[in-house]
């Protein structure tokens, strides 16, 4: 049985399921459908040089990498490829095959730092620490049991303050952007990312197949959007945080939490079954508002950094 690799065909619609349904296998805290799969590939920033691979085998897809410039950094000649292998299909060579391919990518785009998110498990680890990355940061998932579990009752936003949705904003999503961009930048994160492109922000984010603007909530200031948490949905019953956050003038008044217990409530009215997100390990004040929603860890994600050539 042989191994290869190659690009992401995207008028074949069995390679953006399999992608998917690897993923899923492999990481089954994050959203993904073949729609999602494909918007990454086909609306991601030029700059970006963004490349979905797979790892085939005899026919089946058993690998996949995500492979990218960080071009919304302001430090330049760093990358991403992060790289996951269905774990019935391990030990078959994919893992590194997957690697060899997105270093040389990356490596003839002018990436001379690589950073790869690996699941803290022995064997993903050892596979990291075996091709030359050092650990860095890390990060957990969390997932909530909306069927059977219990959430915190709503409460009436404090005065001047109202619950809008995303929905509401359809006709000019800039002040949405606006508030993503100056939150995105508060990120714990190795890569600092700045948002200065809307029209590229329209295309790979409020465009994004699993964002569900009726279930994301925005809190409103005087008529300006403070704070916010993201919503992506399946299509089915899974449901995802995006991004909770809020602009640092309007902190320290619960609105991100206010927003967050918001749309949990709409998720489980909508049907949806079950909630992840996820959280820097020391983004300790975020952990405890997960946790009074009910939240509990489900795993946890190490980032891994080397330098290339």
């Amino acid at each position: 049985m042989t191994v290869i690799v190659r690009d992401l065909r995207p008028d074949v619609r069995a390679d953006a399921e399999g992608f998917s349904d690897t993923r899923r296998l492999a990481l089954p805290y994050m959203l993904s459908t073949p729609e999602s799969v494909l918007h990454a590939l086909t609306r991601s920033h030029p700059d970006a040089h963004f490349t979905q691979l797979v790892a085939e085998e005899d026919g089946e897809i058993i690998g996949t990498a995500q492979v990218g410039v960080a071009h919304d950094s302001p430090e330049p000649g760093q990358g991403s490829a992060n790289i996951y292998v269905r774990p019935d299909r391990r030990n078959r060579g994919a893992g590194s095959l997957l690697l060899r391919t997105a270093e040389d990518r990356l490596g003839r785009l002018g990436v001379t730092k690589l950073f790869a998110w690996v699941l803290d498990e022995p064997d993903n680890r050892a596979f990291a620490e075996r091709h030359g990355f050092r650990a860095s940061r890390s990060a957990f998932f969390l997932r909530l049991d909306l069927a059977g579990g219990t959430l915190p009752p709503r409460e009436e936003p404090p005065a001047g303050v109202e619950l809008r949705t995303a929905a509401d904003f359809a006709d000019d999503p800039r002040p949405l952007f606006e508030l993503d961009a100056a939150t995105a930048s508060d990120e714990p994160g190795d890569i600092d990312v700045e948002f200065t492109d809307y029209e590229a922000w329209l295309e790979e984010y409020w465009k994004h197949p699993l964002l569900n603007r009726e279930l994301t909530t925005v809190a409103v200031v005087d008529g300006r959007p403070a704070a916010f948490s993201v919503a992506h949905t399946d299509g089915a019953s899974r449901y995802g945080t995006a991004m909770t956050g809020t602009a640092r003038e309007f902190r320290g008044r619960g609105l991100a939490k206010l927003a967050k217990n918001d749309s949990l409530h709409r998720a489980r009215a909508a049907g949806c079954t079950e909630a992840f997100t996820g959280n820097d390990t020391g983004n300790e004040p975020m952990i405890a508002i997960n946790k009074w929603f009910g939240y509990e860890i489900c795993a946890k994600e190490v980032r891994h950094v080397r330098e290339l050539g």
